[in-house]
C-alpha cells in the first residue's frame, strides 16, 4: 500500500474509531483524534524528508523536469470505460501542502481539548474534512481530485450549522451555496478539459500533453479560476468568508482558513494555469487586477472591525489574494511566493484562530472596544498573538516576510502578457497594504493587550493549558523555522515549480 494512501486513511479510520467509542467515554474521543492526527503529521514529516532524498538522488538538469516526476506514485484503474483511476502521487507542492494539513489538524484537535457538546459528531466530521483536504493534494486524476475536493467542503456546513455560534446557521448556508456553485463551475471547467482530450482521460499529466484550442481556454480558464477563486477568497465572491469564519468553532475556523481556503489556490495552480497557459495569459491581466483589489480591500476592511474574528477574517481575504497574486504573475518568482504564501499563511491563520478561540474561552468576548490589558493576565496567550501579528505584518525572522517579499518580486518582475507599468502599479498597491496591515494588527493587539484591565472578572483568568501551549508552539515555531531558514521549504517546492514555469 502506497504512503499516500495512509493519509487517507488513517483520518478515516481514525474517525470510525471516534464514533465508536461508548459515550461514557467521551474524554477517550479526544485522545483517539490526538493520536490519529499525530500518527498522520509524523508521516508527513517522514514523508517530506524521504522525498527531498528521492529528489536528490535523482538528480540532473531540474529545469527540464515534468510534473509526471512524482513520488509514492501508485496507479489503480477504477471506471476504465471513462479513463477513472484511483492515481495518486506527490511533488513537491503537494508534500508542503500534505505538511501544512498535518500540522493544522494535529493543532486543531489540541485547541479543541475541552469540546464535550457532541464530541463524537464534531471529531468524527473534523477527520472526515482532513481526509478530503488530503485525498485533494495527492490526486492525479482529475475525477479523483473533484471527489476528494468536495468531501473537503461538505463538511464544513454541518461543523459551522451545529457547532457554530452567532448567526451559524446563515453562515453554513451561505457558504455552502456559494462554495457548490464555485464547484458547479470547476465541474464544467473540468468536464470541458475532459472532452476537449478525447474524452479518454482524466489524468493530469495526460491533459497536460493536450494543445487545447485557444478559443476553448478563452472561456475555461476563467470558468475554472472563478470556481476555485470562491474558495480562495477572490474579490468579490469572498463574502462566505468572514461569515463563516465568526461562526466556525475554533479547529474549523483553523482548518477552514489555514487549509480550506489553500485548496482555491492549489486548484488554480494545478488545474487553470498548468492544463491552460494561453488561457492564463489572456486572462492574466483581468485577474491581477482583481487580486489587487483583494489585497487591498480586505487590509482597509480589516481595520473597520471591532469582533476578533471578522477582523482576522478580513485579514484573511487579504492575504488570500497575495496567493492569486502570485499566481497572475505568470513567471518562477511568483509561482514559489504564491506557494510559499499558502504554507505561510496557512500556519499563521490557523494561529491566529486558535488564540482568538482560546482568548474568547475565557474573556466570554469577541470585542475589541470592550477588551484590554489582557497580557498581564495571559502572558504566553498574549505573546503568541504579538508573533502571530508580527508575521501577519511580514517582520523579517518570521514566514510571512519570505512569502510576501517572493510574491512582490514577481510581481515587479513581470511578464510579456501583462504590460510592465501596468504590472508595477498593481504590485506597488498591492505592497502598500503591508503598511495597513500593521496598523490594524498592532492597533487590534494594543487594545486587546495592553493597558488596565477594562473588566473586573479579567483577574479571574488563567494563562494557557498544556495543551494549549503545545499548540501555539508548535505553529509558532514553525513560523519562526521557515523565516529564519527559507531553504527548508523553498527546496522541498522548487523542483515541482520550475515545469509550471516553463510552460509559459
Amino acid at each position: 500500500m502506497s504512503w499516500l494512501s495512509l493519509l487517507i486513511l488513517i483520518p478515516f479510520a481514525t474517525a470510525l474509531a471516534v464514533v465508536a467509542t461508548p459515550d461514557t467515554k467521551w474524554y477517550a474521543r479526544r485522545w483517539i483524534a490526538l493520536f490519529g492526527t499525530g500518527v498522520v503529521l509524523a508521516l508527513s514529516l517522514v514523508m517530506s524528508v524521504s522525498y527531498m532524498q528521492a529528489v536528490l538522488d535523482r538528480g540532473g538538469d531540474p529545469s527540464v523536469l515534468t510534473i509526471s516526476q512524482l513520488e509514492f506514485e501508485q496507479s489503480i484503474p477504477w471506471f476504465k470505460s471513462m479513463g477513472i483511476e484511483y492515481h495518486v502521487g506527490v511533488d513537491g507542492i503537494a508534500m508542503a501542502m500534505i505538511v501544512l494539513t498535518a500540522i493544522i489538524i494535529f493543532t486543531g484537535v489540541l485547541a479543541s481539548w475541552e469540546v464535550k457538546d457532541r464530541s463524537r459528531e464534531f471529531y468524527a466530521f473534523l477527520l472526515v474534512l482532513v481526509t478530503g483536504v488530503f485525498g485533494v493534494f495527492i490526486s492525479v486524476d482529475l475525477f479523483l481530485f473533484f471527489l476528494f475536493y468536495e468531501v473537503a467542503v461538505l463538511p464544513m456546513y454541518l461543523l459551522i450549522g451545529v457547532w457554530g455560534t452567532g448567526r451559524k446557521e446563515y453562515s453554513a448556508m451561505k457558504l455552502t451555496l456559494m462554495l457548490m456553485v464555485g464547484s458547479a463551475l470547476v465541474l464544467v471547467g473540468m468536464l470541458a478539459l475532459y472532452h476537449a482530450a478525447g474524452s479518454q482521460t482524466f489524468d493530469l499529466n495526460k491533459l497536460a500533453m493536450v494543445d487545447y484550442p485557444r478559443d476553448l481556454q478563452r472561456w475555461v480558464f476563467p470558468c475554472v479560476f472563478v470556481g476555485f477563486g470562491v474558495l480562495g477568497a477572490l474579490f468579490p465572491f469572498h463574502t462566505w468568508s468572514p461569515d463563516g469564519h465568526a461562526s466556525a468553532p475554533t479547529a474549523v475556523s483553523m482548518l477552514h482558513a489555514g487549509v480550506l481556503m489553500k485548496l482555491g489556490g492549489y486548484g488554480v495552480l494545478r488545474v487553470a494555469v498548468y492544463l491552460m497557459p494561453e488561457g492564463a495569459k489572456q486572462w492574466a491581466l483581468f485577474f491581477l487586477v482583481l487580486t489587487t483589489i483583494n489585497i487591498v480591500y480586505g487590509a482597509y476592511a480589516a481595520i473597520r472591525q471591532t469582533d476578533l474574528k471578522y477582523f482576522t477574517a478580513y485579514s484573511s481575504v487579504s492575504h488570500c489574494g497575495f496567493v492569486l497574486f502570485g499566481l497572475c504573475s505568470l513567471n518562477l518568482m511568483g509561482f514559489k511566493g504564491a506557494v510559499i504564501q499558502m504554507f505561510s499563511h496557512g500556519i499563521m491563520t490557523g494561529l491566529f484562530f486558535g488564540l482568538i478561540g482560546m482568548v474568547y474561552g475565557r474573556s466570554k468576548t469577541r470585542d475589541l472596544t470592550k477588551m484590554g490589558g489582557l497580557s498581564k493576565r495571559i502572558p504566553w496567550l498574549a505573546t503568541s498573538f504579538y508573533i502571530a501579528g508580527l508575521a501577519s505584518l511580514g517582520l523579517p525572522g518570521l514566514s510571512g516576510f519570505v512569502a510576501e517579499s517572493t510574491v512582490f518580486l514577481g510581481g515587479f518582475f513581470g511578464n510579456r502578457w501583462v504590460d510592465a507599468t501596468t504590472m508595477r502599479v498593481c504590485t506597488l498597491l498591492a505592497t502598500s497594504s503591508i503598511v495597513v496591515t500593521a496598523v490594524y494588527v498592532l492597533r487590534g493587539l494594543s487594545r486587546v493587550f495592553q493597558g488596565p484591565l477594562t473588566k473586573p472578572e479579567f483577574k479571574q483568568l488563567r494563562d494557557a493549558t498544556i495543551p494549549e501551549k503545545l499548540c501555539t508552539g508548535i505553529l509558532v515555531a514553525t513560523l519562526a523555522v521557515v523565516g529564519m531558514y527559507p531553504p527548508v521549504l523553498i527546496d522541498l517546492i522548487e523542483h515541482a515549480i520550475l515545469p509550471i514555469a516553463n510552460r509559459f
